[in-house]
């Protein structure tokens, strides 16, 4: 009885050992993605009231996790029984991702800025909706780029069994929720901080020095962000397209994959808006 029990943790050490391994290698294939994840959600996570800041983030949070709940059970099973439909399920997130970036690329070059006392009346009136449906976009970009990261990881271990596979891919799932929202967290928390090391040295010496320098430097970080988020969903978008169509993956083939892929989600992007907006204007005629 005693050497069976041992010999069931022995099975369960190798395993472990196992899934450390390849989750180690899946996590070093999705370091890109989970860097775009990051510019993307930290951007989306920012832009509310200090107080509501965390709970916003903590919404999205379980929102990410939920979506990984959802989608790794179905990416299991879609690579056992139908792997072409997760070439599809990509290639849509895509046009998703390219549509959300190139939107506001042309609202940040074509469209003027509202006036500051407009803003603030309209967040005034609809504050609770506005932090409502922006939450909701938040999830739904998580939702596809958790789709790209899972993808990716059942990529490493695709000629592992079934329970390496599985705990491989919820391990790397957990890890880029935990990892990206955490560090997200602690960015849209620096000007606190700073507050808090001002305060308690009196507005005096290295700390005061510190604290000074975390307050100026959050909203540039977060302009910072704000670019870099929608670069990186034209550059995943295009990686997407790039990576899951034959035809584009031996495209121009002399040009950089960096280069291709943004051209690429840009064109993507481009067209979903057109088409996006074209259809507004049809359905729009017969309301």
């Amino acid at each position: 009885m005693a050497s069976g029990f041992f010999a069931v943790l022995d099975d369960i050490t190798a395993l472990m050992d196992d899934v450390a391994v390849t989750a180690k290698v899946a996590s070093r294939k999705t370091a890109g993605i989970l860097g775009d994840d990051l510019a993307v959600n930290a951007e989306k996570a920012t832009g509310f009231l200090a107080s509501r800041e965390l709970p916003v983030l903590w919404a999205i949070t379980k929102g990410s996790f939920i979506n990984k709940v959802i989608i790794v059970p179905i990416a299991l099973l879609l690579s056992s029984f139908l792997p072409a439909a997760i070439t599809i399920i990509l290639v849509l997130g895509g046009f998703y991702l390219a549509y959300e970036g190139v939107e506001k690329i042309i609202e940040f070059f074509f469209h003027k800025a509202k006036p500051a006392h407009a803003v603030v009346a309209e967040n005034t009136l609809d504050d609770q909706a506005a932090e409502k449906a922006k939450v909701r976009s938040a999830i739904t970009t998580d939702f596809i780029l958790s789709v790209e990261i899972v993808i990716i990881a059942l990529g490493t271990v695709t000629d592992r069994d079934l329970a390496i596979r599985t705990l491989t891919v919820s391990a790397v799932a957990i890890l880029a929720t935990v990892g990206v929202y955490g560090i997200v967290a602690l960015i849209v928390r620096m000007d606190d901080a700073g507050y808090k090391l001002i305060k308690k040295s009196n507005d005096k010496g290295f700390l005061a020095t510190l604290g000074h320098l975390l307050v100026k430097a959050l909203p540039l970080i977060i302009k910072v962000l704000a670019v870099a988020g929608t670069i990186a969903l034209v550059l995943v978008s295009g990686g997407i397209f790039a990576h899951n169509i034959d035809y584009l993956h031996h495209f121009a083939p002399g040009i950089p994959a960096t280069i291709k892929e943004f051209i690429l989600g840009l064109a993507a992007g481009l067209l979903a808006v057109g088409v996006t907006g074209f259809g507004k204007k049809i359905f729009g005629l017969y309301k």
